[in-house]
Parts: C-alpha cells; structure tokens; sequence
C-alpha cells in the first residue's frame, strides 16, 4: 500500500470518526446525560454545607459543548488511529472486502480497547469513588486497556501461524481461548476496586453503565459502517462511467 493510499485512508478514517462521533454524541446526551445530572444530585444532596464549591464551568455548558468537543475529539482520534491499524490489517487477517475488513477491525477495537478493560473496571458516575484514590483506578484501567490490546494483537498472530498446522477455525478457536484465559488470569490477580456508596441508587449506576456501553457501541459501530464505504470507494473504484463509454462504440459500429 502506497503512502498516498495510506494518507487517503487516513483522512477518511477521521471523517469517519466525526461522523461516528455525531452519532455517539446523541446516545451520550439523550441516555448518558440525565443519569449523570442524578449522580451529581445525589452527590450534592450527601455533601456538608461547607464543602460545596463553586462551578468554574457551568453545568448546562458541561453537557453541552463541553460533552460535544470531548466525544468529537475523541471520535476523531480514534479514527484516525483505526485507520492506521486498517492500514496495516487489510490482507493480513483474512481475505475480507475493505467493508468487512472495517466491520471486522471496529468489532475488535471495541472489545479490546473498551469491552474487556470495562467489564474489570466498569464506569462510574459522578459521587461514586473516593478522590484519593482517582490515580490508582487509572492506572488500573490503562494498564488493562494496554494488556487487552496486546493480547488480541498477540491472538491474532498466534491464529494466522496455526492456520496452516490446524486450519482457520481451529485456530482461530485456539486463538480465542488463549486470549480468553489470559484475560481471565487478568481478572482474577488485578486488584478489584469497590467504592460505590452504599445509598446510591443501583438503578442510576446500572443506567449509567449502559449508557456508557451504548455510546462506545454506537461510535464503533458507525466508524465500521461508515470507513467500509469510504474505504470501499478508495480500494475497490468503480469504473468511471463504463456503460456511458459503450455507448458511442455500439453507435458506431
């Protein structure tokens, strides 16, 4: 693949992550929102007198602009980054159409950047978690998004060199495993952070967790569907205008 081709997969690959970000920005406002204005109500609500501060940025400003320029920036270096990787997987994983090749890349980078890291360590809303401790949980949290990313790199490698001993589905079902059991030995010797409230509401933090789930699915989701077309269109061009160009030839003869 040329630099030309990369650099136009590029562009489109963060035209596609505004696009998926759009998307992702209405989810987060309309099912995200209203359960964090909860949060902060319970959290005002069980804070003393003197310990309430001044917002230096309002709230309605916070969930608005200030929830767009977060979720847009985001989907648009993530774009960018899945394009790079596209570049670099395409004919690598498997001989898939770039539209496949997209949906395939999307489904991955969602459950090894977000799923997995997620199901250890899920998000929580505002009043849930002690400040003390804010470093610690995002170390935490990088360090298994860092270790789901490696280990589906390192299961991908391992499928492609078994498929000629084992086949693609065995191998592939070995490939899984192995990621599986890693995951699992993740789970169980990382430490597990529990600082929920005892009064919160379950029905706010299960809410809020979903939608947190929602808004990833839908971004991963519309950058696969939207950089398979775009990349479709820079791989596989149709033919200027073929049956147009036909034309004067039948005419003639």
């Amino acid at each position: 693949m040329n630099s030309a081709t990369v650099r136009n997969l590029l562009v489109r690959g963060m035209l596609a992550g505004l696009v998926a970000g759009v998307l992702a920005l209405v989810v987060a406002y309309v099912l995200g929102e209203p359960n964090v204005d909860k949060a902060i109500g319970f959290e005002e609500a069980h804070a003393p007198a003197h310990e309430h501060e001044v917002e230096l940025v309002s709230r309605s400003l916070q969930s608005t602009a200030g929830l767009a320029t977060g979720v847009l920036i985001y989907g648009v270096a993530f774009g960018g980054i899945a394009a790079l990787a596209y570049c670099f997987a395409l004919g690598r994983v498997g001989r898939f159409s770039p539209r496949a090749t997209a949906l395939l890349l999307s489904g991955c980078a969602l459950l090894a950047v977000y799923v997995v890291p997620f199901l250890k360590y899920p998000a929580n809303p505002p009043a849930v978690g002690n400040g003390d401790t804010i470093g610690k949980r995002t170390t935490l949290y990088l360090l298994m998004m860092v270790l789901s990313v490696l280990l589906a790199v390192g299961a991908t490698i391992l499928g492609k060199r078994l498929t000629p001993q084992l086949g693609t589905w065995w191998a592939t079902v070995v490939a899984v495993a192995a990621f599986a059991l890693v995951i699992g030995l993740a789970y169980e010797f990382l430490p597990v952070i529990n600082e929920v409230p005892g009064d919160f509401p379950a029905t706010v933090l299960w809410r809020f967790r979903l939608s947190a789930l929602a808004i990833q699915i839908t971004l991963w989701t519309g950058f696969g569907l939207a950089f398979g077309e775009l990349a479709e269109r820079v791989l596989n061009p149709k033919p200027a205008k073929a049956a147009a160009a036909g034309h004067p030839v039948a005419a003639h003869n």
